[in-house]
């Protein structure tokens, strides 16, 4: 069964897992997915967290102990979250190692509440290194416009960032353009390029979600064969520039360096459409280079279904430009879609915060009675 990811491994994808929590660190769960199933990293998320700490066996002991000394919600909830990455690291410290440091990583994400303070997502970005201490970690940044200049300064201070919430191609470019002055001040500034690394995570599903909606909207024959199209068109096409941007004298420069390209990472890749296969939006994203976060639900479809044959993203970049021409002749708004999809992914992680919050405090209060 296990033969199945291998292949997509020898195929140049790195799987990491979508999800973390105290119970897979204490069980033993993730180091099985390690060991059994190809797994070299982590991402983690507001909503993650979230859905780990309302498990209130496994932080129980924590809580307590946070509710004795008194401390805010907030400050819990630091504590919480980088006490479970920075152990998730020294688990994945191994594949870091093999990796020279591309693999082994685990994100954190900065407060969704500050996508759009620049200053204080740099702010937040630095605490959360520091506090976590571990090189093998990296700083979540949403590609809001606000953002953009915080990506370049945190890589400017010689920290390792994922970029989250991707969805235009224009945003994609934007988002590499701030990495390589990130990393041509981190130059600048004396910091060992060899270290750092950075991803760009292009969220793929949600696309389809939004599109197949306004395609069942309109109904015809011609819009019914395109559902299920946009969003690996789109992930696809942002690997075309992505090829164009890692080809330029000015990376090449920062690969002499020793710099490591940005590479794209393939988010919200399990289906939400229960009628497409689960490995849709793995299966159809297969190129050496990339990373393919999963939840564990999708690795393990992965391991009983997943079918592909070779490279799946070079040499379809014709047909990728057709799929959203033909939508826009449909009157489906590429640049509607995704800004659409970026305001929406920024208010979910606003809720998930939120809802954090209420979780933490409630078993706060709960363990001070």
């Amino acid at each position: 069964m296990n033969d199945r990811l291998k292949a997509l491994v020898d195929a140049g994808v790195s799987i990491w897992l979508d999800d973390l929590s105290r119970q897979r660190l204490t069980s033993g769960s993730l180091q099985a997915l390690i060991e059994d199933k190809h797994v070299v990293g982590v991402t983690t998320n507001p909503t993650i967290f979230a859905k780990a700490i309302s498990d209130a066996d496994a932080y129980a002991e924590t809580v307590s102990r946070l509710a004795a000394q008194g401390v805010s919600t907030d400050e819990a909830i630091r504590v919480i979250t980088t006490s479970d990455v920075r152990d998730a690291a020294d688990v994945f410290k191994p594949a870091y190692d093999d990796s020279e440091g591309q693999d082994g990583r685990v994100s954190i994400e900065v407060e969704p509440t500050l996508a759009h303070d620049t200053a204080k997502t740099v702010e937040q970005a630095k605490q959360l290194w520091d506090i976590v201490g571990r090189e093998n970690i990296f700083i979540k940044i949403p590609a809001t416009k606000a953002g953009l200049p915080a990506i370049t300064e945190t890589l400017a201070a010689g920290i390792s960032v994922n970029v989250t919430l991707i969805f235009s191609l224009e945003r994609y470019k934007a988002v590499v353009a701030a990495f390589l002055s990130g990393l041509e001040q981190a130059v600048e500034n004396g910091h060992d390029v060899t270290k750092m690394a950075s991803v760009a995570s292009f969220f793929v599903s949600r696309v389809d979600t939004e599109v197949d909606k306004r395609l069942d909207a309109i109904g015809t024959d011609e819009a019914k064969a395109l559902k299920g199209k946009a969003a690996i068109a789109n992930a696809r096409l942002a690997f075309e520039a992505y090829e164009e941007i890692f080809d330029t004298d000015r990376w090449h420069e920062l690969e002499t360096a020793g710099a490591k390209p940005q590479r794209p990472l393939w988010a919200s890749t399990g289906t939400k459409d229960p009628s497409y296969s689960p490995t849709l939006y793995v299966d159809n994203l297969v190129t050496r280079g990339v990373v393919n976060t999963m939840p564990e639900a999708t690795i393990k479809a992965v391991e009983e279904h997943s079918e592909f044959s070779g490279d799946t993203v070079r040499g379809h970049y014709d047909e990728s430009r057709k799929v959203i021409a033909d939508l826009e002749k449909l009157g489906i708004s590429y640049d509607e879609v995704v800004q659409l999809l970026e305001d929406e992914g920024v208010a979910k992680f606003d809720a998930s915060w939120s809802e954090l919050q209420d979780t933490v405090t409630a078993a706060l209060k709960g363990a001070a009675k």
